[in-house]
């Protein structure tokens, strides 16, 4: 029974680690558009600075889980939901790497004007942070159902890229810069298009701790 208890206590504390982590890539999400859209610089550096924060709580699920499988010698389930937990600290780090990314292109803007004003990118930012926030959600709750609706809101993210492509490059740059511009911007759609791949990733390892099968929602 006290073990029992012990593998709880390590098992929340993972949790919380994991929530801590999805708030972060969400205000990354957000803090970076944010500064894209204002091409502010000073506010693309604070993501960038914040980043090793990330890989820090990373390293401290991986301790944590692999310390609870060393002393508390976890089965079936119990076993899964660790194993669950680190595929999810590693696609979380990976979408914050792609918020930095988001960043980094906010850096090589500073100084100019965009080209166009900003709609269906900040719409395909809000959808990411929504499914980062429900995929976190999905595994605290073990909810199959919203797991399943990453795949939904993936292919929602999908068709919103694809017209910001289009967008793009129907429009006639006026010069190099509004060029290298327009190609920037394509990356970003990128950028958030692979976070939502990233969520759907966390959608099925939930799918596989609840049902012992791992669906590929990435199709």
């Amino acid at each position: 029974m006290i073990r029992r208890v012990e593998f709880d206590e390590g098992l929340n504390e993972l949790k919380q680690l994991l929530v801590e982590m999805g708030g972060r890539v969400e205000k990354a999400i957000e803090a970076s558009m944010r500064a894209l859209q204002a091409i502010d610089g000073d506010g693309a550096r604070k993501v960038v600075a914040e980043d090793p924060e990330l890989n820090r709580l990373e390293e401290r699920i991986v301790e944590l889980g692999t310390r609870l499988i060393a002393t508390q010698q976890p089965v079936a389930k119990d076993l899964r939901r660790i194993l669950v937990a680190f595929r999810i600290s590693n696609d979380l780090e990976r979408m914050g790497d792609l918020a930095v990314d988001i960043a980094k292109a906010v850096l090589r803007l500073e100084g100019r004007e965009l080209i166009k004003p900003l709609v269906d990118l900040p719409k395909m930012a809000e959808l990411v942070q929504t499914m980062t926030r429900e995929s976190i959600r999905s595994f605290l709750q073990e909810n199959v159902d919203l797991a399943y609706k990453m795949a939904r809101d993936d292919d929602a993210v999908d068709a919103i890229y694809s017209s910001v492509l289009q967008e793009l490059f129907a429009l006639r740059p006026a010069s190099a810069r509004d060029s290298s511009q327009a190609m920037l911007l394509s990356f970003v759609g990128r950028y958030l298009e692979r976070i939502a791949d990233h969520a759907t990733n966390i959608g099925e390892s939930v799918v596989y701790l609840v049902t012992n099968k791992r669906p590929d929602l990435n199709l």
